[in-house]
């Protein structure tokens, strides 16, 4: 079953977009304000439960449940260390960054019907919003670049190995993670060393030191690492390990630093998901800034 899955193309593409699966991440963490409405909500309420005012699981696509089906029964720690072996030897092809976000461009789904925004014009929300709450240029230049390696897409790559919540591989899988019960058909559930606590890890190891589902979160970091600052580095790497940086899970797993670091993974999931709108950016105009900003780190062509 699984090797007819993995060779089929139609059953690796369930989502009709990517943004669909942002979308409902964004159902899943609400803002403090969607948060503070189900309280209001709850007391006007008083008999119905506050988790009911936002069921995500009833909210969820067809499409989205079984893109985590597809992400939580593939992830297994075999096929981590495969992507890496396959990717972060970074020599599939040299371009720069502003070119990489074009490229990026032509992920548009034209069949998306809630936007018709291009993968750029995504990117410059997302750094506009950084710049226009005064955040350093490192985090801007952060908040442009989080989501390029979803050109993992372009190379063949299907939906489940380039986006979705990421989680470590090689231990038990914690029960914030979304959509925990598609794990049984995982081959790792098969694997006892894999079902512990810590699984093939030490208490407080630290991050580095672990695996964690592959998408574009570890694709883009390693792209970035010899140019960002290590702040921008844990956003970067870290932004889609939502079951550590909003449920908590994992700590056990990370370091002092990690602990420390997080703080700037947590600065920058408001922007990560929020910041999208039907305004439409000008990229002619803000092109001459992102450019300069460019320069500043990196430089004019690295390796994918």
């Amino acid at each position: 079953m699984a090797e007819n899955i993995l060779h089929d193309p139609a059953a690796q593409t369930p989502l009709k977009s990517l943004d669909e699966w942002e979308d409902f991440l964004k159902r899943r963490y609400p803002e403090t304000a969607g948060r503070e409405e189900a309280e209001r909500l709850t007391a006007a309420n008083p008999h119905k439960k506050k988790e009911e005012f936002r069921n995500y699981r009833a909210e969820a696509r067809p499409t989205v449940k079984e893109f985590y089906r597809l992400n939580h029964t593939y992830q297994t720690r075999d096929f981590v260390k495969q992507k890496k072996r396959e990717y972060l030897g970074l020599n599939h092809r040299r371009m720069g960054v502003w070119e990489a976000m074009e490229y990026l461009n032509q992920l548009v789904d034209d069949s998306d019907p809630d936007t018709d925004l291009s993968q750029i014009e995504h990117l410059l929300q997302t750094a506009e919003a950084c710049r226009r709450d005064g955040r350093p240029r490192w985090f801007i230049l952060t908040g442009l670049v989080h989501d390029l390696g979803k050109i993992l897409c372009l190379w063949g790559e299907p939906q489940w190995a380039v986006v979705g919540d990421t989680f470590p591989v090689g231990c038990a899988w914690s029960d914030k993670i979304v959509f925990p019960e598609f794990f049984r058909d995982n081959p790792d559930s098969q694997v006892p060393e894999y079902q512990t606590r810590l699984g093939v890890y030490e208490e407080g190891c630290g991050l580095d030191q672990v695996d964690l589902s592959w998408g574009h979160d570890e694709y883009i970091y390693h792209v970035a690492k010899d140019y960002l600052p290590e702040e921008g580095l844990y956003m970067l790497r870290y932004h889609s390990f939502y079951p550590a940086h909003r449920e908590g899970a994992y700590e056990y797993l990370m370091n002092e630093h990690d602990k420390e670091m997080f703080y700037w993974v947590r600065e920058f999931n408001p922007y990560d998901l929020y910041s999208k709108s039907a305004e439409r950016p000008n990229t002619k105009e803000l092109r001459p800034y992102y450019e300069d900003l460019i320069a500043e780190y990196f430089p004019p062509q690295i390796t994918w």
